[in-house]
């Protein structure tokens, strides 16, 4: 049987390095895996410069409507 693919709502949080400093982010995505959650965030902060080996990953937790933070994944996840 095939398992239901339905969209789920992720908030990935770590810190990444940049100029010698430490930044702390917390970004809410909506993917079907854990996995694809973790390879949208990753593009995305690396997209402003920052490498990959620069990024630490800290949590990504599968989180309920009710805790979405991020307008736009509220909006979208209606």
């Amino acid at each position: 049987m095939a398992e239901e693919l339905s969209i789920k709502i992720f908030r990935i949080s770590g810190t990444y390095s940049k100029k010698h400093r430490k930044y702390l982010f917390r970004k809410e995505v909506r993917a079907l895996k854990e996995e694809d959650a973790l390879e949208k965030t990753m593009s995305q902060i690396t997209s402003i410069g920052i490498l990959r080996r620069q990024i630490n990953i800290k949590e990504i937790k599968e989180i309920t409507p009710e805790e979405i933070q991020d307008y736009l994944i509220k909006e979208l996840s209606k």
